[in-house]
């Protein structure tokens, strides 16, 4: 078993120095291929550790005994290389103390009081530490995404529509993808691809809804075409279920898919984003006909469509976002999205789950989405047989046996999602007693008085509010005479237009 990083390094290095050749010597051909034989071990075992520390993360319990073989293997390499001509001795010591280091600095998170369980080993790729460090720590390995991209207006103003309009958005794929990065990650580390890439795709694509489909037949969380699918693993697997909807499998495909682009296309981000959308034949076309100039030469932006031409500043801008949340004052959810399995212990669907698990502090908007992305084979309403081993986090698996296998909130978790809405009809019932409308009440006559002016006459004043002289009369008791009234006379107005 390989010994502990500070113990381990150390003696290494002194081995290692007092090892070096101290004069370079001619190389034969057998020389030179043992040497690159040796380099290749060095290499398929880092890659044996990576997985190792994703599994150990995983609480797969062969993760660690993979990561010490893995380490031997190192070793081993390191030993032989010492006595091969030709063999770069720092270069693979580098290796090794970077994937120490690596673990220490795991241990150091652990020690640190994280919230993690004490004892248990750390990936720290999957650790609890902030989104700026993660990019950093990936970024610090020649993945320098910030100068991979060009930061000009248009990706400053993709920044400004995910910090205002789409802030929501934003914020609702972040909290999608922390759930589903331990499944989607490891593929765009072990290809060497900065995941402030995968983040900038999902969000844009999809926001981290694995269910998510387009009026063009895309789906899935990276929005894969049937066909482009199909030729990078996707589709039915036999069971009737579309791979394409699951990220596991949809993330390692884009991998695939954007490291044929990049070969294609001088590892130019911006022209592999314009394929991914716009099409890789065009894509391949412009970059031909062009001489391969940059996206953003007017020559090849006026070539891809106008959705291409939004969609890559704003993948680049959710990108950068995500390396950079503390420049733009952005807090990104707090989401406890360490994966455990669940055991169901009575049949439930995911509405049934949802409805019983709540939501708190951590889950704003509850566990229905995180349940789908992780298990998205199930539909929203499939009964799911008790027994059932179902994707979920600590916190949920928590959640489940406080509130859903008994007490008051189960049973009504149970009510709610089996209600039929046909219920509340009744068929045969008595007809409803007509209940006849009264008559309305007759008019009430609307009255108003008015005061006889000097000189007025009851026609006079009949013609000014179009009543009837006569009806006048007759309502104030005075004959229809011309000098009948009197200045300061109050007379009621009956049956008249103007009133």
């Amino acid at each position: 078993m390989a010994l502990p990083y500070r113990v381990a390094l150390p003696l290494l290095v002194a081995f290692m120095a007092a090892a070096l050749p101290s004069e370079s010597h001619a190389q034969s051909r057998r020389d030179r291929e043992a040497a690159a034989a040796l380099e290749q071990r060095m290499q398929a075992a880092e890659a044996r550790y990576r997985e190792a520390l994703v599994m150990v993360g995983n609480a797969d319990p062969d993760g660690q005994a993979q990561a010490d073989s893995a380490l031997e293997d190192m070793e081993d390499v390191m030993a032989a290389c010492v006595a091969q001509r030709g063999c770069q001795v720092p270069t693979l010591l580098a290796t090794y103390k970077r994937l120490l280091k690596q673990e220490a600095d795991a241990q150091d998170l652990q020690d640190d009081d994280l919230g993690l369980t004490e004892g248990v080993p750390v990936d720290v790729v999957a650790a609890d530490v902030p989104e700026a460090a993660r990019a950093a720590h990936l970024l610090g390995e020649g993945h320098d995404f910030d100068r991979m991209v060009e930061f000009n207006p248009a990706v400053q103003e993709g920044i400004r529509r995910w910090l205002t309009d789409m802030r929501p958005a934003l914020m609702t794929s972040h909290e999608n993808y922390q759930y589903m990065r331990h499944l989607m990650w490891p593929h765009y580390q072990r290809a060497g691809l900065p995941e402030a890439l995968l983040f900038g795709i999902m969000a844009k694509e999809s926001h981290g809804r694995v269910h998510a489909t387009s009026r063009a037949g895309a789906a899935g969380p990276m929005q894969f075409m049937y066909a482009t699918g199909r030729r990078f693993g996707l589709g039915d697997d036999g069971s009737g279920f579309d791979t394409r909807y699951d990220p596991y499998s949809a993330a390692r495909a884009s991998v695939d898919y954007l490291n044929e682009r990049l070969g294609q296309l001088n590892r130019n981000i911006e022209l592999s984003l314009a394929a991914y959308n716009g099409g890789e034949g065009r894509a391949l076309r412009v970059f031909r006909e062009t001489g391969g100039r940059s996206f953003w030469d007017e020559s090849v932006y006026s070539q891809f469509p106008e959705e291409t031409r939004d969609y890559v500043p704003m993948v680049i801008a959710a990108a950068w976002i995500y390396l950079h949340p503390e420049d733009y004052g952005v807090v990104f959810p707090d989401v406890d999205a360490r994966p455990q399995g669940l055991r169901l212990a009575q049949d439930a669907s995911i509405y049934q789950l949802t409805v019983c698990l709540g939501n708190d502090n951590g889950a704003r908007d509850g566990y229905m989405r995180a349940l789908r992305n992780l298990n998205p084979r199930y539909k929203a309403d499939d009964r799911i047989p008790a027994g059932t081993e179902i994707k979920a986090t600590a916190r949920i698996a928590q959640r489940y046996n406080r509130w859903c296998t008994r007490g008051e909130r189960a049973g009504l978790a149970r009510t709610l999602v089996n209600s039929d809405p046909r219920a509340a009809l009744v068929r045969g019932s008595s007809p409803l007693p007509t209940v006849p409308t009264p008559a309305p009440p007759p008019p009430v006559p609307v009255v108003r008085e008015y005061q006889v002016q000097r000189g007025e006459t009851l026609g006079s004043i009949a013609r000014k509010f179009g009543c009837d002289a006569a009806v006048l009369a007759r309502a104030n008791d005075l004959r229809p005479a011309r000098n009948a009234l009197q200045p300061g006379q109050m007379l009621k107005l009956e049956q008249c237009e103007d009133l």
